[in-house]
């Protein structure tokens, strides 16, 4: 059990009565575009109008995201996971297609899922490696993956949602090409492009603009992972404005805001996921 000391505290009240909520953003996938707008931007605009206050955008990385809202450092050593040193709190939440995993968890809050997703398995287009053909069952599909991986190279980032370490990758005799020129995950594609190695994970939502912007250049071998979910997080000093966003999550949801936004930054990415979706297509 963490305890972060009521100095750093910053619950609904405290919020409120500041006026502003900053909002822990990284530029990444239409979650955050760096333009001003993206997904996960205008879901954190809404709830500032719905409790009342400004909203504030602070700018971070996958590598400080976690200090910059509990102004602690992650300490991760395998299942065990601790808080260490005193810095600056910059942000009230972090919304910034965020997955929930467990070791996350440990630390922060999460609230009710805002998005799906799934970390898949990605080469060059001209790779001789060809998409598997699917096994009728999700862990008959990740299996197929992972043996067409084999022990050749993937490009990876540590302490993101693409960590090896997430997906029982480490020790398999993988090449693992942990990617550190930057903490920007926007960069992996480019990096596999130039070769940097045969395969990089990417997610779902990352994928369909990929293909996209990159068309006829990459091709999705299969899945990884589990589906999974997105989420804001909170320090667990802030249980009301977790339970405040959830409650506004649910009335977005409700009068058709949540569907827009949907539709705007990931239009198709409901055949992904029809049941969190409600089967939509």
């Amino acid at each position: 059990m963490f305890t972060l000391g009521q100095a750093s505290a910053t619950d609904l009240a405290e919020i409120k009565a500041r006026g502003e909520i900053r909002h822990l953003g990284i530029n990444y996938a239409n979650f955050v575009t760096g333009a001003g707008d993206g997904f996960d931007v205008e879901l954190v605009q809404g709830f500032a109008r719905y409790i009342g206050v400004a909203y504030k955008l602070v700018p971070t990385d996958f590598y400080n995201v976690i200090r910059d809202l509990l102004g602690k450092d992650v300490v991760r050593q395998g299942d065990q996971v601790n808080l260490q040193g005193d810095f600056p709190v910059k942000g009230d939440i972090i919304a910034t297609g965020f997955t929930v995993l467990p070791w996350r968890a440990k630390v922060l809050d999460y609230s009710a899922p805002t998005f799906p997703s799934q970390v898949l398995l990605v080469a060059r287009a001209d790779s001789a490696d060809r998409p598997i053909q699917g096994s009728g069952t999700l862990a008959g599909d990740i299996a197929q993956t992972r043996a067409i991986l084999g022990r050749k190279s993937l490009l990876v980032m540590e302490r993101t949602c693409l960590d090896p370490a997430n997906y029982g990758l480490k020790g398999k005799g993988i090449d693992l090409r942990a990617y550190t020129k930057s903490t920007n995950l926007n960069e992996m594609v480019p990096a596999l492009l130039k070769g940097d190695a045969e395969f990089t994970l990417l997610d779902v939502p990352d994928v369909i603009l990929d293909l996209q912007k990159w068309s006829g250049q990459i091709k999705v071998i299969g899945p990884i992972s589990e589906e999974q979910q997105l989420a804001a997080a909170f320090p667990k000093t802030s249980p009301e404005l977790r339970r405040a966003f959830d409650a506004y999550l649910v009335g977005i949801k409700a009068d058709g805001r949540y569907d827009k936004l949907v539709d705007k930054y990931y239009p198709g990415i409901r055949r992904y996921f029809p049941a969190f979706f409600g089967g939509s297509g």
